[in-house]
């Protein structure tokens, strides 16, 4: 079992920056990739970036790209979302993920985060 803990969310205004962490736990063996989701109210939860735990490379939904890094740092099992220039409909509860193989815009995900809310406000 891996577990994931998201944490940096918060209020942020419209053309702020926040910057959200993956803390990873548990037996990492079959984990390739770790990637993070958004659920905005009413709205299915959708993909947003990932990012491969061996090489580093990312990729990302095309609303947020230019304006989202995702990172990884190995040694501590964590992975980061900066997201700048937030607009209001990044409003969302941003869920991390992690698994063995993570296809960008499918749900092929083998772990969840509990979530951490992000709100920007207008």
């Amino acid at each position: 079992q891996v577990q994931l803990v998201e944490s940096g969310g918060g209020l942020v205004q419209t053309g702020g920056s926040l910057r959200l962490s993956c803390a990873a736990s548990g037996s990492m063996l079959n984990i390739n990739a770790m990637a993070w989701y958004r659920q905005a109210p009413g709205q299915q939860r959708a993909f947003v970036a990932v990012v491969s735990t061996d090489d580093g490379r990312a990729s990302y939904t095309n609303s947020v790209e230019g304006r989202f890094t995702i990172s990884r740092d190995s040694a501590k099992n964590t992975i980061y979302l900066q997201m700048n220039s937030l607009q209001p409909e990044g409003t969302a509860v941003y869920y991390c993920a992690a698994g063995d193989v993570i296809v960008p815009g499918t749900y092929s995900v083998d772990f969840w985060g509990n979530g951490t809310l992000v709100t920007v406000s207008a």
